[in-house]
């Protein structure tokens, strides 16, 4: 019986994780430089902790089972709820900022498509405690610099930004009532993947459309500036001014990190997650028609949706699917690396347990070493350390056997040196 690969799923082949290393590498490399530490969680957690940030509905969208004790689990379908669940834990004792992050693999039971798998890799990356913007423009600017770290610019990507608290102000000068701003911004969340026609039968069922048309809100979102929104939050009242002056301060400091080239308000961004409390964006390729590469923003309740003490939080998610889809479609993915630093050759089967012991010698040093299981010709060996992305061949010759040498031969560039086998064993320099 032939058993395929789970719909929505990857089998990952050496290349593949060749691949897959590369884009964690530069995830977490990008993370610590920017101060962050990592952390990692369970790979399942109960089915209630996703129920309290997201709802009943949640359930269908989790891989979801029930233990020998009869207790709910679900496969993390995101990380965020983890994060809080153990912040909340320990709270009082960690130190302020925390600056996490996280590359888990995660699942969703939903439909696969592009750019969109049921199993995925995801980078997470958050910051707890301050309340202020400069940790929201933080943020944002370690995205910045992982688009730029891969090679990409202002001409590939958009980092949409808007603010929910700014957006609600400006859509209740519409019409919106205040009760009404979760359920716009849960349409609007869907505008650009919606058919305009089924946008508006959806908006036209919302209980103040009559006081706030499709085509008003249609227009606004298109055309609304962010100073015009910066002045309708500030009219609003105290807390929508404080909001308003919280916004233009994280424009000031994208500035000042020096990434704002890659930023641009956009009213329409606005996260469709109620729990989303302040600054929202998302990082569009501006080709390709793929949807969001990575979207995040401030959520300042959610641990205490955990019973734990009230942690302010901002952080974003970025998944390997769409990332590397997009890259591949731009013909920037990076060719293969050579795998090994060696290939240790023996000319005669006589030399093979010497190999192996200069095997065992290079492997002690911390370099990366294979040979040929079978005793074959020179040429074939050399073909097989060709076929293993070997930097260099190392050869035991039956012409050095009396003079106690090897040969290492630059399989790039063609050069080779002899030299004394004790002294390789003792320095082992390739270079």
């Amino acid at each position: 019986m032939k058993i395929q690969t789970p719909p929505g799923m990857r089998d990952f082949y050496p290349d593949d994780m060749r691949l897959q290393n590369w884009l964690f590498t530069h995830w977490r490399q990008v993370s610590l430089t920017h101060g962050f530490e990592e952390y990692e969680a369970p790979i399942f957690e109960f089915l209630d902790l996703y129920r309290l940030k997201s709802g009943d509905e949640i359930v269908s969208e989790v891989f979801s089972f029930e233990d020998r004790g009869g207790r709910n689990f679900a496969i993390r379908p995101e990380m965020t709820p983890s994060l809080a669940r153990m912040v909340a834990a320990r709270a009082n004792a960690l130190p302020r900022p925390i600056k996490w992050f996280s590359l888990p693999r995660m699942c969703r039971a939903e439909r696969p498509q592009r750019g969109r798998l049921r199993e995925f890799f995801q980078w997470n990356a958050d910051v707890l405690g301050p309340e202020d913007a400069l940790a929201d423009a933080e943020v944002i600017a370690v995205v910045v610099a992982f688009l730029r770290a891969v090679g990409l610019g202002p001409d590939d990507v958009a980092v949409r930004v808007n603010h929910r608290r700014v957006a609600a102000a400006a859509l209740q000068t519409l019409g919106v009532p205040a009760d009404g701003v979760v359920a716009a911004f849960g349409l609007i969340d869907k505008i650009e993947r919606m058919p305009a026609d089924k946008f508006a039968a959806a908006w036209n069922d919302l209980p103040f459309a009559s006081a706030c048309g499709v085509d008003a809100v249609r227009g606004f979102l298109g055309e609304a500036t962010l100073e015009r929104c910066l002045d309708l939050a500030a009219q609003s009242g105290e807390d929508g001014a404080a909001q308003a002056e919280q916004f233009t301060q994280l424009w000031r400091q994208l500035e000042a990190f020096g990434v704002a080239g890659m930023c641009t308000f956009d009213l329409r961004i606005v996260r469709g997650l109620a729990y989303y409390t302040g600054s929202v964006f998302e990082a569009h390729p501006k080709q390709g028609g793929l949807r969001a590469l990575c979207g995040g923003g401030r959520y300042d309740d959610l641990t205490g949706l955990l019973d734990g003490p009230r942690v302010p939080g901002v952080g974003f998610g970025m998944g390997d699917v769409p990332v590397l889809e997009f890259l591949r479609e731009l013909d920037r993915l990076p060719s293969p690396e050579r795998t090994l630093d060696a290939f240790v050759i023996d000319a005669d089967a006589d030399l093979f347990a010497r190999a192996l012991e200069l095997v065992g010698h290079l492997r002690a040093a911390g370099l990366r070493v294979d040979f040929s299981y079978k005793r074959t010709g020179v040429g074939k060996q050399f073909k097989q350390a060709t076929q293993r992305g070997a930097r260099h061949a190392i050869v035991l010759g039956d012409e050095l056997k009396d003079r106690n040498e090897v040969v290492i031969k630059d399989l790039v560039s063609g050069t080779q040196r002899t030299i004394d086998w004790d002294a390789f064993c003792a320095d082992p320099k390739l270079d």
